[in-house]
């Protein structure tokens, strides 16, 4: 019977602890210095990153984004039709003032929503107003995420805390990704990068 070598063992300890680093590298996409994990789960539904990019203002970065769908999507349409919770993370990576930051969103649906259904998406809108403007300000590395969960609705949870009650409507779900998915995005770029193409 041959006893394997302390030597042989440290060799093959080394060797498992690479491939378990290299598996764990491999399972997260980073985005500005931000980490992704390439899977999630929600409402015990697998989620795949769509895509993340980060949203530039003039030469300054001031956020990362990604998008995790059920089935990877390559247009708007795709990701707005896709069955199943979805969610948009984004992290800061510059100090922001969040009320203002609110009102920039509430822009970004103005601009790629018909005028006839933007009215009927303000009182959401005022809404989400009220939950930035409760955290006076975002700092580098705070979170921010939008989720879709089927069955309940629309959650916006900032630092990992949800805000109010869930709004119903898919509508409101779908105008708030046209900020970064639509025809006047807030980034053409980011657009491109959530849609998991190269720029």
């Amino acid at each position: 019977m041959r006893l394997t070598s302390p030597r042989a063992t440290v060799l093959a300890w080394t060797l498992s602890l690479m491939c378990l680093a290299s598996s764990a590298i491999a399972q997260e996409t980073e985005v500005s210095g931000v980490k992704y994990p390439t899977t999630i789960s929600m409402q015990g539904s697998p989620l795949q990153l769509n895509g993340a990019g980060t949203r530039f203002k003039a030469v300054f970065k001031v956020y990362t984004a990604g998008l995790y769908v059920g089935q990877k999507a390559d247009t708007p349409e795709a990701v707005l039709a896709s069955s199943g919770p979805k969610r948009l993370h984004i992290t800061m990576l510059r100090e922001i003032d969040a009320n203002e930051l609110g009102k920039l969103f509430t822009r970004g649906v103005e601009d790629n929503t018909p005028r006839g259904e933007y009215a009927r998406l303000v009182p959401g809108l005022i809404r989400m107003g009220e939950v930035f403007s409760v955290h006076k300000r975002l700092m580098p590395g705070d979170t921010f995420t939008i989720d879709w969960l089927p069955g309940e609705g629309t959650v916006i949870a900032v630092k990992g805390q949800a805000q109010g009650q869930p709004f119903k409507e898919p509508e409101f779900f779908q105008a708030l990704m046209r900020i970064w998915l639509g025809k006047n995005p807030a980034d053409h770029q980011l657009k491109d990068a959530l849609l998991g193409k190269k720029t």
